[in-house]
């Protein structure tokens, strides 16, 4: 008899330990987050940028509170992406002097514990300087030594704050576009920028891009940190330009008048002739060339062999079209760029979700066919 209830005892201890260890498990459908893991590798498939928040714009108190909200982070996650991409300006975060703003770092952490509970990983993006913007003339960054001292100041105070999330939860963009004269400019800064994370933060995910606006074609002259697997390569994609920024009012694309399509020859031998003189160098690239799907893969090779050779992740941290462009031929784009992301197993993040120029929200209206492609949701392709 007492062997019988020993044995009954120990079945009830073994259903109850079962039930606990089954409510952790995120697949389960336990009330505990899948964010909450054992693993520690940062990883992201597909996402979207946080752009015109926490930086380049000039919006503050309430109307920057209102601007991106939880229930925009929960929307996020429920179209299907698995992260955001969230820039951060240096004069939104801190003065002058280096000092914070306390309510902005109040809405980054608020930001990523939305995040948590829906989900969804971050990339932090230290997206401009005051001594570097990638669109600026002047950039002390790569001329005064203190500059790039602080620098790296801003990076070690933003890690006292966000070093207390997972390392598969959070990673840190060392610094957007970076455009510097010469590529070992770069190259040395980011050398000792991941030097000072890595005093604080061995083993968290820092992602790096090379010089002059994380184009393609200079990753070759980047320098990696060696023997550290816990680095994402990343590039930026707006190819071809003359497609991607049509009539975009604040570049030199703001006076072409021609007409745009993709694909095909956006520009021929024809019209490259009758354009204004002082845009025809900017413009002699897309001469006759036949854009199409094949092209743009072709276009991306010297990343991907980087990160083949060093056996690191790649990923696409901004890629978009400007809503200038003719609707149809937008979504052709986008449907090719999606399908080579998942073609080569690169995880991205289009430019940008709250945009009127780039957004999957636009004022008040979702565009719901660019959400169904950018998420990969519409399996058409072509």
């Amino acid at each position: 008899m007492n062997k019988i209830i020993s044995i009954k005892g120990t079945l009830v201890i073994l259903i109850i330990l079962s039930w606990i260890l089954l409510s952790c498990n995120p697949k389960s459908g336990g009330t505990t987050k899948s964010n909450i893991s054992t693993s520690d590798k940062f990883e992201v498939s597909k996402g979207t940028n946080i752009g015109h928040w926490l930086s380049q714009s000039d919006r503050r108190g309430i109307e920057r509170e209102e601007f991106f909200t939880k229930k925009d982070v929960q929307d996020i996650a429920k179209m299907g992406f698995d992260h955001i991409r969230l820039p951060i300006d240096e004069v939104q975060m801190w003065d002058e002097n280096g000092k914070r703003h306390d309510d902005s770092f109040e809405l980054l952490e608020k930001c990523i514990n939305w995040c948590v509970e829906s989900d969804l990983n971050v990339i932090v993006d230290l997206h401009i300087l005051r001594s570097h913007y990638f669109n600026a003339k002047e950039k002390p960054l790569w001329t005064v030594p203190a500059e790039q001292e602080k620098f790296f100041d801003l990076w070690r105070d933003l890690s006292k704050t966000l070093k207390k999330y997972p390392n598969h939860v959070v990673a840190y963009e060392l610094m957007n576009e970076a455009v510097a004269d010469d590529h070992e400019s770069w190259n040395k800064l980011v050398a000792k920028a991941h030097a000072a994370i890595r005093e604080l933060e061995p083993e968290r995910t820092i992602v790096i891009g090379s010089n002059r606006w994380q184009a393609v074609d200079t990753f070759d002259e980047l320098k990696v940190p060696e023997n550290d697997p816990n680095i994402l390569l990343s590039f930026h994609f707006y190819e071809p330009f003359m497609l991607s920024h049509y009539k975009a009012n604040w570049t030199f694309l703001k006076d072409y008048d021609g007409p745009v399509k993709y694909p095909g020859v956006i520009l021929t031998k024809e019209k490259y002739d009758k354009i204004p003189a002082d845009i025809k160098p900017e413009l002699s690239r897309f001469v006759d060339v036949d854009f199409n799907k094949s092209v743009l893969f072709e276009m991306w090779q010297q990343p991907i062999e980087k990160a083949k050779k060093l056996g690191l992740p790649l990923y696409c941290g901004e890629f978009g079209i400007v809503v200038n462009v003719p609707e149809e031929d937008r979504l052709r784009w986008y449907k090719d760029m999606i399908s080579l992301f998942e073609k080569s197993g690169i995880g991205y993040a289009n430019w940008n979700y709250h945009s009127d120029n780039f957004g999957l929200i636009q004022g008040e209206n979702r565009n719901n066919a660019l959400i169904s492609i950018v998420t990969n949701k519409d399996k058409s392709g072509r």
